[in-house]
């Protein structure tokens, strides 16, 4: 493809990692912007990317990283600069850039947000604020909603540890639904809008697993996945919150996944979409088939 197809995609890891394969299997051109020269900057050099080094909140790297740039894929760990970053984009794309398309992971319990509501985490509502600087930017815009992703730790390296110690996976959900998401799903939607983005521009689409279980049955596909027993145990919420900062969290990381909790509990995560078969016209996988396919890092 030509030159004028360029992609942007911000940070080395994560989805934009995930992303990148599917427009490489594309021969869509990726352009990385990473906050440093490293190991992983250089694997993706190899690879046939190319990489400036940038932050998302200083403004003279975006608009540098922009240059011949047609489509922008937004994304950032969980930090609380993330509406500075939004701003910062939408402000230098306005001024220097020449985007055809902007696509913006956001989260799906901003569906559920007024500008009002206190109940989301500190960064639930960094998103919903950054959809409103997206949206009010009159940039091409395309926002992608998934819901709990199931390769964060709380469903794999949490979830590995206690099922190779005692068969069992210890979250404080209750009986709360869910429907993860896998983050390959999540990247092949976000891959198929940058690799086309015209049909898609002005969308919203919320991602989700291809049902919603309660975390007794998230277990059972956990059993038959590893094909042993696995049963959930409902852990007292402030034991475990208590936990997370000793796992290396920052107070912002923290807050953001204990409140995730609560909204399990509060039942906010039952919910179901079918973005991922919309844009890709394959279903998103199945938690037995996430976990089926990474059984030995289960079992250890």
């Amino acid at each position: 493809m030509s030159a004028n197809n360029l992609v942007l995609i911000p940070g080395a890891g994560g989805v934009g990692r995930t992303v990148f394969e599917h427009l490489r299997a594309q021969d869509v051109p990726v352009r990385f912007m990473v906050r440093r020269e490293d190991e992983r900057a250089a694997e993706l050099r190899a690879l046939g990317a190319e990489v400036v080094v940038g932050d998302l909140t200083r403004p003279e790297t975006v608009a540098a990283a922009l240059q011949g740039v047609a489509r922008m894929y937004f994304a950032m760990r969980v930090s609380p600069d993330h509406l500075l970053a939004a701003t910062v984009v939408a402000s230098v794309a306005r001024e220097y850039g020449k985007l055809e398309a902007l696509v913006d992971l956001s989260q799906m319990t901003v569906s559920q947000m007024t500008a009002t509501s206190t109940e989301e985490s500190h960064q639930q509502r960094l998103h919903w604020l950054a959809e409103q600087v997206f949206n009010w930017s009159g940039l091409p815009v395309v926002h992608i909603r998934p819901t709990a992703f199931l390769d964060t730790p709380l469903f794999t390296t949490m979830a590995a540890r206690s099922i190779r110690e005692n068969g069992t996976i210890a979250l404080p959900f209750g009986t709360g639904r869910t429907s993860p998401v896998a983050v390959d799903d999540v990247a092949r939607v976000v891959a198929t809008v940058l690799g086309d983005a015209a049909p898609h521009i002005g969308q919203v689409y919320g991602l989700t697993g291809p049902r919603s279980v309660d975390m007794t049955e998230l277990a059972a596909e956990f059993s038959r996945a590893l094909g042993r027993p696995v049963s959930y145990v409902d852990v007292p919420p402030e034991r475990w919150e208590a936990q997370l900062p000793k796992l290396g969290m920052p107070p912002h990381v923290v807050q953001h996944v204990a409140t995730m909790a609560q909204l399990h509990r509060d039942n906010r995560y039952d919910r179901t979409a079918d973005g991922v078969e919309r844009v890709t016209d394959t279903p998103a996988q199945s938690i037995e088939e996430f976990v089926a396919a990474r059984r030995d890092f289960y079992l250890g």
